[in-house]
């Protein structure tokens, strides 16, 4: 690797509002490098690449790049200076095509004539994508992709600005196993060309699995930078919390029951025959590969998609489920996979997300009372650990694990008899990640029963009770605590038997 480091930023200190969340950081990463970018959330890593690329004013600091001193002004000058972004929230627009998607901004045209080259765009389109091993059709809008194809569509554009520097930002989370094979391929490759990759992932075995180099930020401060080769798994963890974390996933010793939902022969436009049941206090793991309808067959168990057949039963009554309301009036609580299209609303206050599904307890004949939504929330805050400034912030500006702690904490409200999570800890670091097991761990032991759908297989096996893996539209396999481990989920998830 080159000595010259391809980016170096020194002493980079930002403030918001008077809150400073960058103190003098110091980050560099060199040609042909992967290095990572940790910290918990919140910690600065994103407001660090937001300076990077020109989308913050930096207080105090210098940045180069090749060792020539830069000042961006916006997005565009870093991307002319070869750095390109995948950001963790999509940047795709959803009723373009993937082609305009690709080419937003960069449209290759016919000589002077103005008129846009399609064909030629839909080539380099096909191209890029063949490169990450994915077929999407390029003239196909983004809104019919699913969330883990819009990111694939985003890793090939970064591809195709031929970035000498590329962000990745939680490049994974919507991924498959099948597809992070993929790109970890695309990345090697990347290196050995020479290009330099800095990759932020609250995933700790990809990190150890495709990083050279690890950074660490914690509470706006540099920590310091380790070698993968020589690191152990247990120091990254001290030095992103600043104390020994202990064992991620808590012990299970809840007392399963009796069986509190049931459902037979569930069948829709997109799975068939879906048959299974919920016990008492019980963690029931949903696996599967990335549009094998898992969480299709959870939006329709909460009323979000229609049932061409079938029946649920819950504490053995049929109930009829048409929509939302009739699942909450079940006593049935639905985290979905995306909380900021779904599951917040990003311009209300943390107050205001915690009682939307709760405004009947706080309210006295139809009016809210501030007394009782006042107790609610704090009450609420003070259990999940929510961090922020008031209950009064806009949620939108909240750290993703303090973002996810509210969605969670708006349907415990409810008292739910049956919550179903769909990616509880997507985009969450390490240290919210175990307060969300603590949760659902006691949650199991006052008698709810979890429905957890995850593409992460350690969070699976180390939560699960039972595991149901799904394959294209249908229960692929039912596997126990004992019989479970990563081969056999992965086996079922492709067609085994």
């Amino acid at each position: 690797m080159s000595q010259q480091p391809l980016i170096e930023m020194k002493g980079i200190s930002k403030s918001f509002a008077g809150n400073k969340v960058l103190n003098e950081v110091d980050f560099e990463v060199l040609a042909g490098e992967v290095h990572a970018l940790l910290g918990e959330n919140g910690a600065g890593k994103s407001t660090l690449m937001k300076i990077l690329t020109g989308i913050y004013e930096r207080d105090e600091g210098e940045v180069f790049v090749k060792g020539e001193p830069v000042h961006f002004q916006h997005a565009k000058d870093s991307e002319e200076k070869g750095i390109a972004v995948i950001h963790q929230e999509l940047n795709v627009i959803p009723y373009l095509t993937v082609m305009e998607n690709m080419f937003l901004g960069r449209e290759i045209k016919y000589g002077k004539t103005g008129f846009l080259n399609t064909k030629k765009m839909v080539e380099k389109t096909k191209d890029y994508l063949g490169q990450l091993g994915v077929e999407i059709d390029p003239m196909a809008t983004a809104k019919e992709l699913s969330v883990g194809q819009q990111q694939m569509v985003e890793i090939a554009k970064a591809l195709s600005l031929d970035a000498e520097l590329i962000v990745m930002d939680e490049p994974t989370a919507a991924l498959t196993d099948r597809e992070i094979d993929r790109l970890f391929k695309v990345i090697k490759n990347l290196r050995d060309q020479g290009v330099g990759i800095i990759y932020i992932s609250h995933r700790m075995e990809e990190i150890f699995e495709i990083c050279d180099r690890i950074s660490v930020l914690r509470d706006g401060d540099y920590i310091g930078t380790e070698h993968v080769e020589t690191v152990e798994y247990d120091e990254i963890i001290r030095m992103l919390v600043g104390r020994q974390l202990g064992t991620l996933f808590p012990e299970r010793n809840t007392e399963v029951g009796q069986v509190k939902m049931k459902v037979e022969g569930l069948s829709s436009d997109v799975f068939n025959n879906i048959s299974f049941e919920l016990k008492e206090g019980e963690i029931l793991g949903v696996a599967g590969l990335m549009g094998a309808g898992r969480s299709e067959i959870m939006q329709a168990l909460f009323g979000y998609r229609d049932i061409d057949e079938g029946k649920i039963y819950i504490d053995g009554k049929e109930i009829k489920i048409k929509k939302p309301v009739d699942a909450i009036n079940a006593g049935i609580g639905f985290v979905t996979e995306d909380r900021k299209e779904e599951g917040l609303v990003l311009t209300m206050s943390v107050r205001e997300n915690f009682t939307l599904t709760n405004l009947k307890d706080v309210s006295n004949q139809s009016i809210v009372s501030n007394e009782k939504e006042g107790k609610f929330v704090n009450d609420m805050i003070d259990r999940f650990n929510v961090k922020a400034s008031s209950m009064e912030q806009e949620v939108k500006s909240l750290s993703g694990g303090n973002q996810q702690k509210v969605v969670i904490g708006k349907w415990l409200g409810i008292n739910p008899k049956i919550l179903i999570l769909d990616e509880p800890t997507r985009g969450v670091d390490v240290g919210a990640k175990k307060e969300i097991y603590q949760i659902m761990n006691e949650l199991t032991e006052q008698g709810v029963s979890i429905i957890m759908i995850s593409s992460e297989l350690p969070e699976v096996l180390g939560m699960s009770d039972r595991i149901l893996v799904i394959h294209e539209g249908q229960i692929g396999s039912e596997l126990s605590r004992e019989e479970a481990d990563q081969e056999n989920i992965m086996f079922a998830a492709t067609g085994g038997e």
